[in-house]
């Protein structure tokens, strides 16, 4: 027993002395540092990734070993360990390059699917608001509302409607708005100018501890770039009064600060009968300060107001009559309003080599107006069914996160703890029955929405080499208030409630080019402050209960496949129906699906992709025959091929396919499915940038959005209930015109 101690001793010496730490750092071509950099040992797996210095540590590496250092946008580098190096520290200088899949590691990437998109929205910038969404994998939309109103969504088997179980934010600002006056989650992407994105991160599924409410499905998060590259103007013409004018200007450029302004205005009157009217502004200025291996400050404000009318959804037996056509309307004095300004600021601050802090403020207000008619002469056989919601809100946030990343600990362990907290102040929360816009009939609601979140969360990294664990754990707390308005007497009512998170990931890096993982969490989403305290408290975070198991794999530098099995399980949970001022209790369901990715650079200007996704959906408490989630998507697939710059050619031809899927809980109402396909063209000589865009390239008849609705016509005496569709765009030519300078 004396001699283990001297034993043990002796093997973690000669282990010592055979295997070593590699230091280094990596920078651009203008001496700047490079966060993020992968370095992998293409012989025994191990990498890690440089700090916000640029700075790295590789451990248990041995003389001769071949290593990679790779970054999207820049020229992958090779580098063979020689003794000497393990007596310095190595300086590495990356060229930019045009990004490609083949700067996709497989063993070294931490989030290997968003740098796929990464690659996707580079080659295939975003064109429209409408595909910003469509950017993440497996996700289709629809609008249905004259433009102005937020796309509804589809992800996973849900029908997420306008964001009930999809997490959205931008440069981590967040776009779902609890307990809103059309529902709950209500997200308008609208103030998002497209041209300004530089990146789309993503995850499916409850998976994440700095994602909270409504990352059920999963979230996305838009990050907006910090600096133009150029100065540019852009005018777009085309069919329906289709007009877009852009403009991008820096106003600023120093060596640590930089500021740019982008401004677009969208007028568009659609195929309809009744011209929608649809006109957005958006402006946008963005400041930012980096001082790199230091700190960095974003300062963003933006502003965006909109208007339009609308056909609103059409029933089938009315164009089946041909009392109407595909583009008519039942009741065309549909439409709103809607503005919102935001104030977002971002700082990151380098403590030390390992840790960093970041903190995020934002503050925006929000107004919204909007007037539908669902059911037409159902309840009221006179003055028809228009109603009106409205509210006026103001949200205030902030977020501070404290990051480690242990390089210099026996075992390399990296986490992240974070608290923040947000705050709804939603006023004169109203749905009433209105005509002509003009006239109030009747109120059914109207309050003030008070809601606060208060949470934490904790989220850490083991690397065990090829495997990494990462559990984490999130806390919630709300606060509901609503105060009752229609009362004669006062009436104020409030409920809390608190809500554990914990998450549990696997990722097995089986080789340089196969990534294997498992996740595993409880997510949940909010339910509506008016259902909270309508249910004395019960139910107000309803659970989804998420595992996903994954495979990555990259059989070439050319290609890129990625499947997943998953499931997720969701409790009971109360829905409050903004179009009817009802609740309606839903019971619990459950998903299976597998989504199955591919990516292929067919050469350096060709890139081919495509996403399908299959998902089986249930209700788990009623019957085998009406157990149907309405307008839950079973099967849906995106997908294309782009080309870049191809003697000064660039474009894409993309699909997107939806099958039929039951709009009701019985399945006997169909809600009919589509392949649409759309084309852009660009030609770019020197400064300029000519370009046409088609959507609908074949001019499919679809309908973009349906429901199953029970109505009443002006002529008749009993109602019916049927699909009640808006129709898809037709065949739709733009031109472009962009001048860099």
């Amino acid at each position: 027993m004396k001699r283990l101690p001297l034993l043990i001793f002796f093997l973690i010496s000669i282990c010592s002395a055979q295997n070593k730490s590699f230091k280094g750092q990596v920078y651009d071509e203008k001496d700047n540092p490079l966060e993020n950099v992968a370095i992998y040992s293409k012989s025994s797996g191990f990498h890690t990734h440089t700090n916000a210095n640029g700075e790295f540590l590789l451990k248990n590496v041995l003389a001769g070993e071949v290593l990679k250092i790779t970054n999207l946008g820049f020229k992958t580098i090779e580098h063979t360990i020689t003794p000497d190096d393990f007596t310095r520290e190595i300086i590495f200088e990356l060229e930019e390059t045009t990004m490609n899949l083949n700067q996709i590691v497989i063993n070294g990437e931490r989030d290997v699917l968003s740098a796929i998109t990464r690659v996707d929205l580079k080659i295939n910038p975003v064109k429209s608001s409408q595909e910003i969404l469509r950017k993440v994998p497996g996700l289709i939309i629809g609008q249905h509302a004259g433009g102005g109103k937020a796309e509804q969504i589809f992800l996973r088997g849900f029908d997420i409607d306008h964001g009930t179980d999809i997490s959205l934010s931008v440069d981590g600002m967040p776009v779902n708005m609890v307990s809103h006056a059309h529902g709950q989650g209500y997200s308008d992407l609208h103030f998002l100018i497209p041209e300004t994105i530089k990146n789309i991160e993503f995850g499916m599924g409850p998976y994440h501890p700095d994602h909270g409410n409504f990352a059920t499905a999963g979230f996305v998060n838009f990050k907006t770039v910090d600096k133009l590259e150029q100065n540019m103007v852009s005018m777009e013409l085309g069919q329906f009064n289709s007009k877009r004018l852009v403009g991008m200007f820096n106003v600023l450029d120093k060596d640590y600060s930089n500021a740019y302004i982008a401004s677009s205005l969208n007028l568009f009157d659609g195929p309809f009968e009744s011209p929608q009217n649809f006109n957005r502004f958006n402006i946008m200025g963005k400041y930012n300060y980096k001082v790199p291996g230091d700190e960095e400050l974003n300062l963003t404000i933006s502003h965006f107001q909109s208007k339009w009318d609308a056909s609103g959804q059409i029933p089938e037996r009315a164009v089946a009559d041909g009392s109407i056509s595909r583009f008519g309307a039942i009741d065309d004095t549909e439409g709103g309003n809607t503005s919102r300004t935001n104030i977002l600021v971002n700082h990151t601050r380098n403590l030390t080599d390992a840790k960093k802090l970041k903190t995020r403020a934002f503050y925006f207000h929000y107004d919204f107006e909007l007037y539908s008619n669902f059911t037409f002469f159902l309840e009221d056989p006179v003055n028809a069914d228009q109603i009106k919601q409205k509210e006026d809100r103001n949200i205030l946030g902030a977020e501070t996160v404290f990051e480690y990343r242990g390089d210099n600990l026996p075992l390399e362990m990296d986490y992240s703890a974070g608290i923040g907290f947000r705050y709804d102040d939603s006023n004169l929360n109203e749905l009433s029955r209105t005509k002509n816009r003009d006239e109030l009939l009747e109120r059914l609601a109207n309050g003030n929405v008070d809601e606060t979140n208060l949470y934490g969360f904790f989220n850490t990294g083991f690397d065990f080499g090829k495997l990494q664990v990462n559990p984490g754990l999130r806390l919630d707390y709300f606060n509901f208030a609503y105060e009752n308005l229609i009362t004669e007497t006062y009436d104020n009512k409030s409920e809390n409630k608190l809500f554990l998170s914990p998450k549990l990931n696997f990722n097995y890096n089986a080789s340089n080019s196969i990534q294997l993982y498992l996740k595993s969490g409880i997510g949940f989403h909010s339910n509506d402050s008016r259902v909270v305290v309508a249910r004395d408290g019960e139910e107000i975070l309803p659970a989804a209960y998420g595992t996903d198991l994954g495979l990555i794999y990259k059989p070439g530098s050319k290609w890129i496949l990625n499947t997943a099995a998953w499931l997720l399980y969701l409790d009971q949970e109360f829905v409050y129906v903004g179009d009817a001022a009802i609740v309606e209790p839903s019971g619990k369901t459950r998903r299976l699906g597998l989504d199955l990715g591919a990516r292929y650079q067919a050469t350096d200007w060709l890139y081919l992709y495509s996403d399908l996704n299959y998902t089986y959906a249930r209700s788990t408490e009623e019957a085998s025959d009406e157990d149907y989630i309405p307008l839950a998507p079973e099967f849906t697939s995106t997908g294309g091929l782009a080309i870049e710059n191809l003697s000064g050619f660039s474009g894409a031809i993309s699909y997107r396919y939806i099958n039929d899927r039951p709009a009701n809980e019985d399945f006997s109402i169909t809600a009919d499915g589509y392949l649409v396909t759309d084309l852009n063209l660009n030609y770019r000589i020197n400064n300029l940038q000519f370009g046409i865009i088609i959507e609908n390239l074949f001019d499919t008849k679809w309908n973009e959005t349906q429901f199953a609705t029970e109505s009443r016509l002006r002529s008749e005496l009993n109602p019916v209930e049927e699909i009640h569709f808006t129709p898809g765009t037709p065949f739709f030519l733009r031109g472009k015109v962009s001048v860099y300078f």
